[in-house]
């Protein structure tokens, strides 16, 4: 389980950042009418110029019958909106996800927004940023990040949303799908919360001294994810006009996959069926199935998919043909009928795989000093084969996550594009971890850079040392951010220009303290990534195949056709698929996370 890994793993995840406190301050001239009640701001810090608003609901709580249904719409402009403090949407308790506690919590009622604000917002046309969280789209909250800082040093207005997670926001079942009609139809309803929210922003961010002509989302790993969800819906246009994939993945699943009625998905874990089909009615009556699902309790019926498993692995965003066009993500982001034709960045971490290989213990050795008294030490085994590991599939993650859906972005028509990757990772070493070494510029890492937040425990001051490298980076960040969302160019105050991205050249920028930002360029597609990988010297055969595997089954629409033929067909003499599962499950299941209980 996650939640027995290292400490620090609380602290470099997709969906991690704060804890807020209770603003202080005058509060009266600070409310807000808006479509769904009168709401009232608070001073988030006094010094630095910012207004929260809290707990806003933006669509009618998804309950009863609502339950996988389209998010309906909530006009309720004579309430008084109060904040909440159980609104995370359900999902397993995880302090790294920012929702403590044990088991599964939170609630169904959980479509809900906060806001920030420059002080003088009134009467204002702020940039209007609207960020989505991580965790897989299965955990996280909008509760754990504050962008007060950023909203009063660079003057936009920044938007946190919620969205239901897991099973309960992305569901694939025939007692669904085949007895409900229009947007009730689809799956994906975690994707159409976030276009409701959006919706909401436009009728709203007025208010709130947010310009509702400029809207710009941005997320982090499966946040990134919806963005490239929304950039490719029909149902999104008009609602946005810049967007920032961090770190995102354009996977996605057909319904026969996500139901996996006869497990014929080899590739497919686990599918609504399977684990479902002990529970349901019999499947002959999708009426009483649908009746069953819609009244069974939300806690119970998460359980069933945690049961057995340290997370819940299951097909999320689907090809609804209704939210997601039938071709899926990559494929709609290429075709010119559904471009937006915005503006866009894409791009990942140099070492986004590191926080969850160097936590193994295939990789990582530790040791409990004095009888466990002090501290555990920490140490890699094989240093060249972690990198190389760590490098390999992070740069698979890059290609296929970013790259690929550039270069689809670029056929459609869209002009100005712009790709990163992060390669910030100027941490110091400790007597207990090499922290540059095990985490490096790891997944998640470039978040504090645009929250100011580095408080996060004991480790705080060996990944975010205080000094030069970290305020360059800040400054990087937060500016190339907010240019973007002003003015569709992250350059403006960067020492050097950020080019555009095209297929042809694959230009890219390399952002770090500034006398690292360099400009690079992409030299291979996933296919001579893997090819030339399999010439190194470091892993085995056999890790040579599993790093390829892998790479082929995530980031993207799952694909190991091209797997028996690398590595002179050395991977198809271990049958492809079968064997290196078992590999895998070797190495990670019986190996196992690292654990200092």
């Amino acid at each position: 389980m996650i939640k027995k890994l290292f400490p620090f793993i609380l602290i470099l995840t997709s969906c991690a950042y704060l804890d807020k406190t209770p603003p202080a301050g005058p509060t009266a001239h600070l409310t807000v009418k808006t479509s769904s009640g009168t709401v009232r701001g608070a001073l988030s810090d006094i010094n630095n110029g910012a207004v929260d608003w809290s707990d806003i609901p933006f669509a009618q709580p998804p309950v009863g019958d609502l339950r996988w249904r389209a998010p309906r719409a909530i006009s309720e402009p004579n309430r008084v909106i109060t904040a909440t403090d159980n609104n995370s949407c359900v999902q397993e308790a995880s302090e790294y996800a920012g929702v403590p506690g044990i088991g599964i919590v939170g609630n169904e009622d959980c479509l809900y927004l906060d806001i920030t604000a420059p002080y003088d917002y009134a009467n204002t046309k702020y940039p209007v940023m609207f960020w989505i969280h991580g965790g897989a789209n299965t955990s996280g909250t909008k509760d754990y990040y504050d962008f007060s800082n950023f909203a009063a040093e660079k003057n936009v207005v920044v938007v946190t949303v919620n969205y239901r997670l897991g099973a309960l926001g992305w569901f694939s079942h025939p007692a669904i799908q085949e007895t409900q009609t229009g947007l009730d139809q689809s799956s994906n309803f975690g994707t159409l919360d976030l276009i409701a929210a959006l919706e909401w922003v436009q009728q709203n961010i007025h208010d709130f001294g947010g310009n509702s002509k400029n809207v710009t989302i941005f997320g982090e790993s499966a946040g990134g994810h919806n963005v490239f969800a929304l950039l490719a819906s029909p149902l999104s246009e008009g609602l946005f006009h810049k967007a920032i994939s961090q770190s995102g993945y354009v996977a996605t699943s057909s319904y026969e996959s996500a139901y996996n009625i006869f497990g014929q998905d080899r590739l497919v874990e686990r599918g609504s069926w399977q684990i479902l089909q002990d529970i349901l009615p019999p499947d002959d009556n999708l009426e009483q199935q649908k009746n069953f699902l819609k009244n069974i309790d939300a806690n119970s019926f998460i359980e069933l998919y945690l049961r057995d498993y340290a997370i819940d692995r299951i097909p999320l965003t689907t090809r609804d043909g209704i939210v997601i066009p039938a071709t899926g993500i990559l494929t709609a982001l290429g075709e010119k009928k559904y471009a937006k034709r915005v503006p866009v960045i894409s791009g990942t971490t140099k070492d986004e795989l590191s926080m969850w290989i160097g936590l193994n213990k295939y990789f990582l050795d530790v040791k409990k000093p004095f009888l466990g008294l002090l501290p555990p030490l920490f140490s890699l085994k094989d240093p060249d084969l972690f990198d190389f590991w760590v490098r390999a599939r992070s740069h698979a993650w890059k290609i296929r996550g970013s790259d690929e859906p550039l270069n689809k972005l670029e056929e459609a028509g869209y002009e100005n594009l712009f790709s990163y990757q992060f390669d910030w990772d100027h941490q110091e070493k400790s007597w207990f971890a090499d922290f540059p070494s095990i985490f490096g510029a790891t997944h998640g890492i470039e978040i504090a850079f645009l929250t100011q937040n580095y408080s996060f425990g004991p480790i705080s001051e060996y990944i975010y040392p205080k000094g030069e490298a970290r305020d360059e980076m800040e400054s990087v960040m937060m500016s190339a951010w907010s240019d973007f969302a002003k003015h569709g160019d992250p350059s403006l105050s960067l020492p050097m220009s950020w080019p555009t991205y095209d297929s042809k050249n694959k230009s890219f920028i390399r952002l770090d303290k500034n006398d690292l930002i360099r400009i690079d360029n992409e030299l291979h597609d996933l296919r001579s990534m893997l090819e030339e990988m399999m010439t190194s010297d470091i892993p085995s055969d056999l890790e040579k195949c599993l790093i390829a595997l892998e790479s082929l089954l995530n980031f993207g629409d799952s694909d190991i056709s091209s797997l028996g033929s690398l590595n002179n067909g050395s991977c198809d003499k271990v049958k492809v698929f079968d064997d290196l599962e078992s590999i895998k499950r070797y190495y990670f299941s019986y190996f196992g996370p690292i654990n200092t209980d």
